[in-house]
């Protein structure tokens, strides 16, 4: 479903809209009459990452526990980038 506004009115009633894309429409935002821009809503993309010729050793290999990793390094990098 694909709606046009003017500017004044998504300005105005910019968090009605924002409901309405969340909802999963498409909104148009025009000046004076001329399309400038399209709200859409931002779907989530996974992405599918596989294990590459080393596969077979890690079936049940834990993703969510090596992103957690990252996240452990990397604040150990700022925490050291504070202290200096």
């Amino acid at each position: 479903m694909t709606k046009q506004v003017n500017m004044y009115e998504a300005k105005t009633h910019f968090s009605k809209l924002a409901e309405e894309v969340e909802a999963g429409a498409e909104i148009i935002v025009a000046r004076a009459g001329k399309p400038v821009l399209k709200l859409v809503k931002i779907e989530e993309t996974t992405v599918n990452r596989k294990l590459g010729w080393a596969a077979h050793l890690f079936e049940d290999f834990d993703w969510d526990a090596w992103d957690a990793l990252d996240i452990e390094v990397a604040a150990m990098w700022n925490q050291d980038n504070e202290t200096k």
